[in-house]
């Protein structure tokens, strides 16, 4: 069969995978309300086209954080690839590079920040928790600098793992033959080898429960990097987040993994957006299937979005190439919905491109 659109891939990934794997990559939170609301929020903003617009040449060129990238595609981090495809994050960031776009590498990756630089040259940001242990954090930061790595993505949504009832029913364990390559030979203290995946629930249970935001201005006494600040919701979030100093914001739930029954991320980027003024860019991930929706997200004041789910569900039915189709698809897409709209450029997107629900509620109570 082939594949023409970004979700068949779902499909094909479920097949392949062993149910424990495809489980842990599919599924969210609790009743997994928020993770059908991610998609299901975008499906209710409606377009609003211009018409006669010569768009001949149409251009999806930007820049993020000063690294010109070939359209505002990016790939979010997911953790563990190499249980989706022997080659797991390798073969994304090649495709990434391909693609011309951004890859976020996961710090519970199953390839090593050394390795994924090893593939060749590519924008690449480093995806980071922060651990109770600081000097563990500091390793990894250094050696991601070292490798070349160009943003941290600080996750700040997780200071307890969210609980997913898929993974407890499936026992969910790291596959034995595989490992979290960002903390091999890192120094961390007395681990204590648990009876299932060691080195996994031993990292999950280092996450630090008090981090807060002065650990964000820490952070950047011990990089030169830029910070993103990734799990931010709310205006006044946003706005500590710019105080802390973050480069930049991205509005996520966690692929609706972390606390089920918040709004869809798309639902929350206009609140951000407002409330950073323009200081920095904001980002979303979530819920991304279809060009439309990259479309949908920029009218609303994104500087661009990240894929996840998608990237990993491409990885098992199709390694390298179906991750470098997931890309291909969304940018066509994404072109064709600029084009009928009428947008021949990325600047030339604005909120009159669509109309959300609360417009359509404003539009009649002005009736």
């Amino acid at each position: 069969m082939e594949i023409v659109n970004v979700s068949e891939y779902e499909a094909v990934a479920k097949q392949k995978l062993p149910k424990m794997v495809f489980d842990y990559y599919a599924s969210g939170a609790e009743d997994q309300w928020t993770l059908k609301e991610n998609r299901n929020a975008f499906e209710r903003i409606r377009f609003r086209p211009r018409i006669l617009v010569d768009v001949t040449n149409v251009d999806m060129t930007t820049t993020v954080l000063g690294f010109k990238i070939s359209m505002p595609i990016m790939i979010a981090p997911t953790a563990m690839q190499r249980m989706a495809h022997p080659e797991g994050e390798l073969a994304t960031a090649r495709a990434a590079s391909a693609a011309g776009t951004i890859m976020t590498l996961s710090s519970w990756a199953t390839s090593s920040v050394e390795e994924v630089a090893s593939t060749g040259p590519g924008v690449r940001f480093f995806q980071l928790y922060v651990y109770k242990d600081r000097h563990v954090v500091a390793q990894l930061v250094r050696r991601a600098e070292k490798a070349g790595f160009k943003a941290i993505a600080l996750t700040v949504d997780t200071p307890r793992l969210g609980r997913r009832e898929a993974d407890i029913k499936n026992r969910f364990t790291l596959p034995p033959h595989l490992t979290l390559k960002n903390f091999e030979g890192l120094d961390l203290g007395k681990m204590e080898k648990s009876q299932d995946s060691g080195l996994a629930s031993y990292v999950a249970g280092q996450i630090d429960r008090s981090l807060s935001w002065k650990d964000v201005k820490w952070l950047q006494t011990i990089t030169k990097l830029p910070i993103l600040v990734k799990g931010v919701m709310t205006a006044e979030d946003t706005r500590l987040a710019i105080q802390a100093g973050a480069a930049g914001i991205i509005v996520s739930n966690h692929g609706a993994r972390q606390l089920d029954y918040v709004s869809a991320t798309i639902s929350c980027l206009e609140e951000v957006v407002k409330a950073a003024q323009g200081r920095v860019p904001v980002f979303l991930d979530g819920g991304v299937r279809r060009g439309t929706d990259v479309f949908k997200a920029l009218a609303l004041g994104a500087s661009g979005i990240f894929i996840g789910r998608p990237v990993v569900f491409a990885l098992a039915a199709e390694g390298e190439a179906g991750v470098g189709k997931v890309l291909q698809m969304l940018r066509d897409e994404f072109e064709l919905a600029m084009a009928l709209a009428g947008c021949r450029s990325l600047k030339e997107i604005n909120r009159n491109y669509i109309q959300t629900e609360a417009d359509i509620v404003q539009s009649l109570s002005r009736l």
